[in-house]
């Protein structure tokens, strides 16, 4: 279809970015790449606010984590489905060659800048809560800092796991990280509903050591572990609760401490 064409079909939308690629990983889940406006610049583990047009013709934006690293030449970001969400009930329909809105104002506390330096991190996620890790994980300054960077990824069910699992898998064959990553990256994935290798919360995992026996690591402490949280409003308190136990300290991009929540994730009712 030509541009023309496509116009006539919906008005051209504000600050519009062009959907390059879809990927649905489940009914629950799909992921979505799109181009990256030139002026843009981020740091990997920000968030944009992107949208579509709503009913009443306004901009209908929620926050959402650049699931790509910033080196990138296109955007990607990872999302839920939600049947009657006033967002993603419309975001999961888009294909190849849609628009969607996104504001180039990249925030965020999920940053390096926002953490003292340590020798491991410890990235702890939720569901779609990965995206900002997804980011992370491919950033070069992780494994700069960093002799070693923990992926804990909890899902109810192995297939809400998918997206995580092959993301780091392709991340050995990376051809500007791959030898970066050997070596560094350890992945612990967690199912709370389906049998699966590791069961369990990442909040029963860290106070119970099962993690730490697991991957052969001592019990996290604030000299030399850094942690990083994304899930849901109740799940970031928690984590919080149980790495302030271990004597870390929540930071921030003006005062760096030994960890950082991310407050903006987009959960249920989108």
């Amino acid at each position: 279809m030509s541009d023309t064409a496509r116009q006539t079909v919906k008005p051209h939308l504000p600050d519009a970015q062009t959907v390059t690629s879809v990927t649905h990983w489940n009914d629950s889940l799909f992921s979505f790449r799109v181009t990256r406006p030139q002026s843009l610049r981020f740091r990997s583990g920000e968030f944009v606010m992107i949208g579509l047009l709503g009913d009443n013709g306004r901009p209908l934006l929620r926050a959402y984590s650049i699931a790509s690293p910033a080196w990138d030449d296109e955007l990607e970001f990872y999302s839920i489905k939600v049947p009657n969400g006033p967002l993603t009930s419309r975001l999961q329909h888009i294909k190849t060659g849609d628009e969607i809105i996104l504001r180039p104002k990249p925030v965020g506390t999920l940053v390096h800048d926002a953490l003292l330096p340590g020798k491991r991190i410890w990235f702890l996620a939720t569901g779609t809560g990965i995206a900002p890790f997804a980011s992370l994980m491919r950033e070069p300054e992780t494994y700069e800092k960093y002799d070693q960077v923990i992926m804990m990824h909890t899902c109810r069910t192995q297939s809400e796991l998918e997206y995580g699992r092959q993301l780091v898998e392709s991340l050995r064959e990376d051809p500007l990280i791959g030898e970066m990553v050997e070596g560094k990256l350890l992945y612990y994935p967690t199912t709370t509903r389906e049998e699966s290798a590791h069961m369990g919360r990442i909040t029963d995992n860290l106070t119970s050591g099962k993690v730490f026996s697991d991957l052969g690591l001592p019990q996290m402490n604030a000299n030399d572990d850094r942690a990083m949280i994304c899930g849901s409003l109740a799940f970031n308190v928690d984590v919080k609760a149980v790495l302030e136990s271990f004597g870390l300290r929540e930071g921030a991009n003006s005062e760096p401490r030994e960890f950082v929540v991310e407050k903006a994730f987009v959960g249920e009712g989108v």
